[in-house]
């Protein structure tokens, strides 16, 4: 299971409470740079939008592709270690607003990582050092170092050695 925090709701459906959960503010604020940071062509003015206005940690040389949308609410949550890439259109998310509860979540991400394109990775969930997530991929539990997976579901294609 996924490591996340989960938060019940009364009422209606917990997407309908999101701004009692995060400041209409920040979510405005945090909308405009993602979208100034999907098309942006510049890696090192990518990470320090995502470093030093949304407060992720971002490793040294990690490349974020074109169109990559991070956690609207709570980008805060994503760490990303040295080396790494997130592909075309991948899609990072530290948050689940449900019908009766809303999850929290952080995503790690290790060092000398490659996420493929259109990945979708889920909150609570940690990718080991060396991994590689083949495109198109739902990434909704641990990866483990060094491990190839892909699919969705997604599954275990081959352990590599380091």
């Amino acid at each position: 299971m996924r490591n996340v925090e989960r938060y019940p709701v009364e009422g209606p459906n917990a997407l309908w409470q999101v701004y009692r959960t995060v400041s209409r503010f920040k979510s405005v604020r945090n909308f405009i740079f993602i979208q100034l940071a999907r098309y942006c062509p510049s890696l090192p003015v990518k990470n320090w939008i995502y470093r030093n206005i949304l407060g992720m940690k971002v490793g040294r040389h990690t490349s974020f592709a074109l169109m990559v949308m991070v956690d609207v609410f709570f980008p805060e949550r994503i760490s990303i270690g040295d080396n790494s890439i997130i592909g075309y259109n991948s899609t990072l998310l530290t948050h689940e607003y449900l019908i009766k509860e809303y999850r929290l979540g952080d995503i790690r991400i290790g060092s000398h990582v490659m996420i493929g394109a259109n990945v979708t990775i889920l909150p609570g969930v940690t990718i080991g050092d060396g991994a590689v997530v083949a495109a198109g991929s739902v990434v909704h539990k641990d990866v483990g170092a060094g491990q190839f997976v892909g699919g969705n579901p997604m599954q275990v294609i081959e352990r590599r050695s380091e």
